[in-house]
């Protein structure tokens, strides 16, 4: 069977049939971008002048923000970035952008400050565990603690069954 199969097959097309497998192959191999947020335009965000804008003519050039400032002076942040990760590898951050546009009180722009991936800050847990106030209780602890307790007089349950 397999003599018929390579006589029928000639050497270009068996060629042409490895080639494949080894692109198919390969190409699983290929890095995966993705692009997360805002899609920075550098001639829109560029357009943004303090003093000349307000709210509207923002959102009109930009868009909705990525999130606003709760707390202080008003702000919003238009936050993009660029990602690329191989198969089975987390992503890793390629190109990260944040543009913070404040306002004043009338909504006029006051200032408008652009940052990238070298103010990012990488916070590394410490440890698996997080520390807690308080006493650590064993299992039997926690299992049979209140026996006793729930429904005792002075206690956190009252006097009872027919108590005051």
């Amino acid at each position: 069977m397999t003599e018929i199969l390579r006589k029928s097959v000639s050497g270009k097309a068996r060629l042409a049939l490895v080639a494949l497998g080894g692109a198919v192959l390969v190409s699983g191999c290929a890095s995966i971008r993705e692009q997360r947020g805002f899609v920075n335009d550098p001639l829109l965000v560029n357009s943004v002048a303090p003093g000349i804008d307000n709210r509207r003519s923002v959102e009109a050039a930009l868009g909705r923000p990525s999130f606003e400032s709760q707390f202080g002076e008003p702000t919003w942040y238009y936050v993009s970035s660029a990602t690329v990760r191989g198969p089975f590898v987390r992503p890793r951050i390629k190109n990260h952008f944040v543009l913070a546009v404040q306002f004043d009180d009338a909504g006029n722009v006051v200032s408008a400050e652009r940052s990238g991936i070298e103010d990012v800050v990488y916070l590394s847990p410490d440890g698996a565990e997080t520390p807690t106030l308080g006493r650590e209780r064993s299992f039997l602890e926690d299992l049979f603690g209140n026996i006793g307790t729930v429904g005792a007089p002075g206690g956190p349950g009252g006097a009872g069954p027919g108590g005051p």
